[in-house]
């Protein structure tokens, strides 16, 4: 699908950032669980819950494929990498054990909160791009779900917990900076 500029105006470049950042987190996160539950199978403790967040992610990714593509937004030159980062914390953190699985998604999570709420003040200053504005607020509730489901699983069990969410969220907040420019 092409661009219609009749039907949405050329977007500020800060929207552009946006749609491209958020396109990648969702991206990312759909890795992540996918890299979790090859680990983990069906068989761990957390799995349904994982499987139906990665299900929940998926989602939020294919709104903002089709909202990129309507208004011609380039997605992050770094999606490969996102790819291959995002599979290997899943997995990672999952052969670390279920509760290390549940901390990495709390601390990306609790993250994604941050980011999106973040952009939903600066829309809120603008006034403009209300469809944005819903998706985001939309998708926010579904990840401070995740975080909270996250957390009543025992992640703050995980070994070395403050360290790893620490580390985690340093990573998402690079990766944050990073795609919305590259």
């Amino acid at each position: 699908m092409s661009h219609d500029r009749s039907k949405h105006p050329p977007l500020r470049p800060e929207i552009e950032r946006m749609i491209r950042v958020d396109q990648a987190g969702e991206f990312g996160a759909t890795r992540i669980y996918k890299g979790q539950l090859a680990v983990m199978g069906n068989r761990g403790p957390d799995s349904a819950e994982i499987a139906g967040m990665a299900e929940q992610e998926e989602g939020h990714r294919a709104r903002f494929d089709a909202m990129m593509a309507e208004r011609g937004v380039r997605p992050t030159a770094l999606q490969p990498f996102w790819s291959i980062a995002g599979y290997a914390l899943g997995a990672g953190t999952a052969l670390l054990g279920p509760e290390a699985a549940m901390a990495c998604t709390a601390a990306v999570e609790e993250e994604i909160d941050r980011h999106y709420s973040q952009q939903l003040d600066r829309l809120a200053e603008t006034g403009d791009e209300p469809e944005l504005s819903a998706m985001i607020e939309e998708f926010r509730e579904d990840e401070r779900e995740h975080r909270d489901a996250a957390l009543a699983a025992g992640a703050e069990r995980a070994p070395a917990y403050p360290v790893l969410s620490g580390l985690i969220r340093l990573g998402c907040r690079a990766a944050i900076r990073i795609s919305e420019r590259i």
